[in-house]
Parts: C-alpha cells; sequence; structure tokens
C-alpha cells in the first residue's frame, strides 16, 4: 500500500532541484516512472496534439487511499522516501515525490486512484484549487494533464511542432518499454495506437518497439560482477547482431537500477563490447540494463535525473565484458554487398586539375596508386581519393539532390520514434532527396530515394537519415554535411580493386579539381610524398642520378 508522507526539512534541503516541467515529454517521463515505482505490470499512454491538450497515463499499479492521493498534489510529498538519509540509497524512480504538485503547478491535473478497496479517489487540481471526490476505478492509479502550460505562454511558445513533440514522447516510451520489458507499455497518439510490447521478455519488447529484422537477429544474455566491495554487479539485456546496425549510438539503450539514462560512457562500452564486429562508424542495437545496490548509485546529481554517478568506476568495464562475453557465443555472421559507380565520378570537374601532371606508375596491393611527379613518389589511398570527389560532387549538388522514384514503393517497419521523425522532419528528408510517409502505426512507405551520382540509394537508407536529423546540437547544415559524407563513402573504391593506368590518371585528375584535394572526407589523408631525396638517404646514395 501507498503512503504519502510529507518531507522533512532536513530531507527537502538534501534533495537536488526538483522536476522541472518544459516539455510535454518531461510530464510523461515523471508519470510513467511513478507507474514503475508502483509496480504497474501495464502503462497506457495517450497524448493528443503535441501533449498540451492531453496527457493520460494509466496503470495497473498498487494505486492510493483517499488521504495519500490528497497528499500526494501537496508539494515535498513522497512515498518513497523516509528520512534524509535515504537520499543516498534511492532504490525508486520518481523519488523526488514533486511530479504531480509541479505539473498541477502548469496545467489542469486529475489522478483518479484506487488501492484496491470498494471504491477509488479522484482528485482534480485546477489554479491552485484542489476537490477531492470518490470515483470508480479498479486497482491502480490514471493520471490526466490537460491545456499543459495554460498558463504559461511564453513556455508553449517555445514549444517544437505537434509531430517533433509527439516525436520525443515516442522516442522515451520506446526506452522504458526497452528497459522494462517485463511490463506491458503502449502509446496511443490521437486516437491511434502507435506501438506496444507484451511484457513477455526482451525478444518481444524489440519486436514491439523495432520490427521482427531486428528482435530475429538478437541474443539475450546476463552477467554477474563484484563492484569490489563484495556487493554484485549485474548486467543484462539482449544485443543486436552486427549486421543490425544503425549510424549512431542512439538505439544503444542503457538503464541503471531500472531508470533509462542517455549515458554516453555506458553507451561507449557497449559498442566497444562489439570490438571489431562493427565497422568505425556503425553503432548496434542493444538494450543493457545495470543493477547495482541502491548506496553504489547516486540518482540526485541532476534535476531532471537525466545522469547519475557510481561509487565504483568499474562499471564501464562490467559493460564491457558483458556484452563482449555474450557476443562471442553468438552466431553473428554477416553479409553485405559494396554498390559502385566510378564511371560517373570520373567525369569532369569544374576547374583546373592541381594533380594533372602526375604520371600512374602502377598500384600497389590494389590499395595505393604509385605516381610520379616531378621529384617526388606520391602514394596516394585510392578509396580516400575517390571518396573525396564524390563528397565534393555531392556537397555542388546540395539543395536539389537529385533523386529517383521507387516503383512500385517500398514498405519499411521502423520503430515508434523513427515514424514519429518521419512526419517531424518531411521537409527535411525531403531536401536530401526522399520521400516517405508513415501509414497503418509503424510502417513508412518510401516512395523516392536520392540518387546522386547516378546512384540510387536504398530504400532502407532512410534509418541512417533519420538517425542522423535526430542528433541534438546539430544544425541542418552540420547533419546534411555528415550524410554527404556517408553517402560519398559508400561507392567508393573499395580494397581489392584493380585499377587500369587511365582510370588512376583520371581519378588523380578529378582528385585535383577538388577544394581540397589532399584529405578525404573524414580526415584521413588522401596522398603521402616521398621527395627524392629521402630515397637518396634510404639506398645510402651520394648522388641522385649516378650510381
Amino acid at each position: 500500500m501507498t503512503q504519502i508522507r510529507r518531507l522533512d526539512p532536513e530531507t527537502k534541503r538534501r534533495i537536488a532541484a526538483g522536476e522541472v516541467v518544459t516539455r510535454p515529454v518531461d510530464v510523461v517521463r515523471e508519470l510513467v516512472e511513478n507507474s514503475l515505482d508502483a509496480g504497474a505490470s501495464r502503462i497506457q499512454v495517450a497524448v493528443g496534439g503535441d501533449g498540451t491538450d492531453l496527457i493520460r497515463v494509466r496503470d495497473d499499479g498498487h494505486g492510493m487511499r483517499r488521504e495519500d492521493a490528497a497528499l500526494a498534489v501537496e508539494r515535498h510529498t513522497t512515498s518513497k522516501l523516509s528520512g534524509p538519509d535515504d537520499v543516498e540509497r534511492v532504490s525508486t524512480l520518481g523519488f523526488r515525490g514533486e511530479a504531480l504538485p509541479s505539473i498541477a503547478q502548469v496545467a489542469d491535473l486529475t489522478v483518479t486512484t484506487n488501492d484496491g478497496g470498494p471504491r477509488g479517489t479522484r482528485v482534480h487540481v485546477s489554479a491552485g484549487r484542489v476537490e477531492t471526490e470518490a470515483a470508480g476505478r479498479a486497482r491502480g492509479t490514471t493520471v490526466e494533464v490537460r491545456d499543459l502550460f495554460s498558463n504559461r505562454p511564453a513556455r508553449r511558445k517555445h514549444l517544437s511542432s505537434a509531430k517533433a513533440e509527439f516525436a520525443r514522447v515516442s522516442k522515451l516510451l520506446s526506452r522504458y518499454a526497452l528497459c522494462h520489458a517485463d511490463t506491458r507499455v503502449s502509446l496511443s497518439h490521437d486516437g491511434r495506437e502507435t506501438f506496444s510490447t507484451p511484457g513477455s521478455g526482451d525478444t518481444d519488447a524489440l519486436l514491439g518497439v523495432y520490427d521482427r529484422t531486428v528482435a530475429g537477429q538478437s541474443t539475450t544474455f546476463s552477467f554477474v560482477g563484484d563492484d569490489g566491495d563484495g556487493d554484485e554487479a549485474r548486467v543484462d539485456g539482449v544485443l543486436c547482431y552486427p549486421s543490425v546496425t544503425r549510424a549512431t549510438r542512439d538505439h544503444v539503450h542503457v538503464a541503471v537500477n531500472g531508470r533509462p539514462l542517455a549515458d554516453e560512457s555506458l553507451r561507449r562500452a557497449v559498442v566497444a563490447g562489439y570490438g571489431s564486429l562493427l565497422a568505425g562508424d556503425r553503432a548496434p542495437i542493444a538494450v543493457v540494463r545495470v543493477t547495482l545496490p541502491p548506496a553504489a548509485v547516486d540518482h540526485n546529481v541532476h534535476p531532471a535525473k537525466a545522469e547519475v554517478s557510481f561509487r565504483d568506476d568499474a562499471v564501464d568495464e562490467y559493460v564491457e565484458q558483458a556484452v563482449s562475453e555474450a557476443l562471442s557465443t553468438a552466431d553473428l555472421r554477416r553479409s553485405g554487398e559494396v554498390a559502385m559507380d566510378l564511371e560517373t565520378s570520373l567525369q569532369p570537374l569544374d576547374g583546373e586539375s592541381r594533380l594533372g601532371d602526375v604520371t600512374v606508375i602502377g598500384q600497389f596491393r590494389e590499395l595505393y596508386l604509385l605516381c610520379a611527379a616531378g621529384d617526388e613518389l606520391l602514394v596516394v589511398d585510392q578509396h580516400a581519393a575517390h571518396e573525396r570527389i564524390n563528397y565534393e560532387r555531392l556537397r555542388a549538388a546540395v539543395g536539389d539532390v537529385p533523386s529517383a522514384e521507387v516503383t512500385p514503393p517500398v514498405t519499411l517497419s521502423v520503430s515508434a520514434a523513427e515514424a514519429s521523425l518521419v512526419d517531424a522532419l518531411a521537409d527535411d528528408l525531403r531536401a536530401l532527396g526522399y520521400e516517405a510517409s508513415t501509414f497503418g502505426g509503424r510502417a513508412v512507405r518510401v516512395s523516392r530515394v536520392p540518387a546522386p551520382l547516378g546512384r540510387t540509394a536504398a530504400p532502407e537508407s532512410l534509418r541512417t537519415v533519420l538517425a542522423a536529423l535526430d542528433g541534438d546540437g546539430e544544425t541542418p547544415a552540420d547533419v546534411r554535411d555528415e550524410l554527404l559524407k556517408d553517402l560519398a563513402c559508400h561507392p567508393s573504391l573499395k580494397a581489392g580493386e584493380t585499377l587500369s593506368t587511365e582510370v588512376g590518371e583520371r581519378l588523380l585528375d578529378r582528385l585535383g579539381s577538388c577544394e581540397q584535394p589532399y584529405a578525404c572526407p573524414h580526415g584521413r589523408p588522401t596522398i603521402l610524398a616521398l621527395d627524392e631525396e629521402t630515397l637518396v638517404r634510404g639506398f645510402e646514395r651520394g648522388n641522385t642520378r649516378l650510381g
């Protein structure tokens, strides 16, 4: 049974600043965490519009008595702390007890709850006025939040579009659903369900949030380590095979003691556990949960609970070891194909080539071109050179990226968060040559794709583009530039490609016409030069021309 208590002054002093509700997603986070703390086996979230119209969270948790429900909307009340020392050993998610009164300050709030008795309780808070009455409801709690920020017009003004705000909610709830795979979680938007999980384990949660391809190429794991003080550090979850990857670490879902976090240190540890199984620019889809004794984790280091700190610095090592060991026994066979469009990219570029006097004299290990340029021997990385050419041609076409029609349109099964992004980022996708639309929940119909340099992108590349455009802190121009770099890389020459002297010289000529011919788009050098004096010293010759 939930018992709500007022916090004593010392406990209030030791708690960090209370929840700051700045977006609809903040409301969803607090209410979902309260539902999980209440032992809910099912959580249903409904959002209307951008979330300012309506947010409803319904659960089947243990609910509250009438007197506790009335106290729960007061500031500095909680069922989760009994004294100051509990702040240092928190074992719940929403421990501050500030969520409901914080929300009530900026919205109309209705809490309908029942702890299993014959009658439930409804508490309504509007404009500071609290009304309590009996209500019919089965065991559990429903919280409705309406007219969010109606009394904070400046805050509402700075919200993004309805689609973008819902995309944030979808992304957040997806993480909770994955990290709490034994809980049934569903999300609906304007009356339409966008995703649901059955609460039957990690693989089924992946299927609910992503698709059958992702869920079918995964392995669950469990690892137990020692935190150095005799306490167990448990790491478990589900890892997708290296054949299923994304462009960013945003699909590496990590949680500490049940709390999903955007912790880059833990995410890097997960990626490190994959080792050389991943290409350097790819990241896995994974769900990794870390469970530590409550006293080993400090959840009180960030006002929005987005970060934690650990007493033991070796937590990252546990995670990396757990992932590595799990993958060492899994079937990780992968396959792929390489696209090539050398002829198109070697068409003339504007401007005079700075490498016009270079003569190709051979190829080494089908990786490098060996060239003579005056008194220098040039070694050219043919992939890096080709990549630079492709990138500059693509960049010159930005603003009017050629696209090709997909006939018939291809349907992709995507995650709920990705589906939300398709709608929210339609203009950005169109500028990059994509035409895509959602239908039927988590299906996306792709009707046009980029076709730069005569190469038609695969419809599946939309996933990578969505991940890049969803990045935080980057301008659209930054994101577009990174996308162009990736597009330039994939069709470029790979190891083992034999080039004739004629093709090699054309490659060098086009490279010399580039604005920056001496590095690939990712910063690696394209050309190494050895002058004749270096060779003279190496061969201990006294004269460069005479024996």
